[in-house]
């Protein structure tokens, strides 16, 4: 980005910024861009003045800090930046911009993601069926039960170039009426599975593909997911584990307690 800005009768130079694919842009401080705190401290605030002008559908900046221009770090905390997550190379900082809480996901190794499927038969250690209860809910308003974990992907260097997995779950809808939270989702109403199913974006992606074929699969019941059972480990402390109850054994403990 080569565009510049006047302050106070001198030029500025912006800082450069390059799109995410979630709606925000990176800012990638390096090592081969040397700039005192001062100078950087004023080439900030003037970038974070046009990009709020000019991209008003951003949400988020991020700033990458290479280890090499840690010194800038401070200017950036002063202008409303705050540590997201560092490694060993680089420091990675978030600002953002509505004024609302934000909606970041916390660091981690990996991240999880839920995308639920509400069947309407008329036609931060959280366990995964809880989420996808409590994010249809926050997303959506509509109130829901658990159903079936009916699949889950893996994928690497996605969101903070961490892993990604993401778990396909079914909810059976309790409440019908949608309250569309605005800052999440674009869009949201009932529609007949098949109208779904025929929407472009969904006949594009060979995952979204194989999400329908494994959904109607289950309406059609020729084909059973996973179900959370209560279980313990070493820490003795409960935990769920997902397994097809269908045609997993039962636990010792469980066929002992019906004899």
């Amino acid at each position: 980005m080569a565009a510049k800005a006047e302050s106070r009768g001198r030029e500025v130079k912006l800082l450069s910024a390059r799109n995410d694919q979630y709606g925000g842009m990176i800012v990638d401080i390096n090592g081969d861009e040397l700039m005192d705190p001062a100078t950087f401290l004023s080439s900030l605030t003037s970038s974070i003045a046009h990009w709020k002008l000019q991209c008003r559908e951003r949400r988020v900046f991020g700033s990458n800090c290479v280890i090499e221009r840690v010194n800038l770090v401070e200017a950036a905390v002063k202008k409303g930046f705050w540590y997201h997550h560092a490694e060993p190379n680089y420091l990675m900082l978030v600002y953002w911009i509505p004024q609302s809480a934000h909606t970041l996901p916390a660091n981690a190794t990996h991240r999880v993601g839920i995308g639920a499927f509400l069947i309407n038969h008329n036609r931060e250690g959280e366990d995964i069926f809880a989420a996808a209860v409590r994010e249809v809910k926050e997303e959506t308003g509509i109130d829901s039960e658990f159903v079936e974990v009916l699949a889950f992907r893996q994928s690497h260097k996605s969101f903070f170039e961490k892993s990604d997995l993401f778990f396909v779950c079914m909810l059976r809808p309790l409440s019908f009426d949608i309250q569309k939270q605005e800052q999440e989702i674009e869009a949201a109403k009932w529609m007949p599975f098949e109208e779904y199913a025929a929407q472009p974006f969904v006949q594009k992606y060979e995952l979204l593909k194989y999400i329908h074929d494994i959904c109607k699969a289950k309406m059609d019941g020729k084909y059973t997911g996973f179900s959370p059972v209560p279980s313990t480990s070493y820490s003795v402390l409960k935990s769920y584990l997902y397994l097809n109850t269908s045609k997993a054994p039962r636990p010792k403990r469980e066929r002992e307690s019906k004899l």
